[in-house]
């Protein structure tokens, strides 16, 4: 069994995903990585040369490869919940925790990212910051329907995020142990 985290940019999923597969001695995958690897450039030149289109491509072939895995913490693209074939993939074999956030955290986290190099490719033709609460208004009902378990990340540290997650698999699957996922 896999955890997929799930949730809009800069909501914590690849940082808490590294904590958590660390801390319950899984493997971790970050899809956004791979699909680097596989188009051998950054996103948000792949995306300036090919297009959203093209991108959800890699993404959803990316998606499968990684559904097929086990004893997996992986942290997804903020949109891959856009696509059902993607959720149902992911579902097969995984417990999808939304890492939610609101507007105003996402807006500082996004600005913090920007300032340590991270670009972000627009989603909708304008500014990334600028549309964080369009997208959101589009994608909350998805992140909503798709998810197992939901931790508002807002004033908590990764560690709490992660030992949220840690606790809630446990009362979920009571079987589970370290290692087990």
């Amino acid at each position: 069994m896999n955890i997929v985290l799930i949730g809009y940019r800069c909501s914590g999923k690849t940082h808490v995903g590294r904590m958590l597969a660390g801390d319950l001695g899984m493997a971790f995958w970050d899809t956004d990585r791979l699909i680097e690897e596989k188009t051998g450039m950054p996103i948000p030149v792949y995306v300036s040369l090919a297009g959203w289109g093209d991108f959800r491509r890699v993404e959803r072939k990316v998606v499968q490869e990684i559904a097929d895995r086990d004893h997996s913490v992986v942290a997804t693209g903020g949109g891959v919940v856009i696509d059902p074939e993607n959720m149902k993939a992911l579902k097969k074999n995984g417990w999808l925790v939304w890492l939610a956030a609101s507007p105003a955290v996402i807006r500082t986290r996004m600005a913090l990212a920007l300032e340590q190099g991270e670009d972000r490719p627009p989603l909708s033709g304008t500014d990334p910051v600028k549309e964080i609460d369009s997208m959101l208004r589009e994608r909350t009902p998805l992140y909503e329907r798709t998810s197992d378990f939901r931790v508002q990340t807002d004033g908590m540290s990764p560690e709490a995020v992660v030992q949220a997650i840690v606790q809630a698999r446990w009362r979920t699957r009571p079987n589970c142990r370290r290692g087990t996922h």
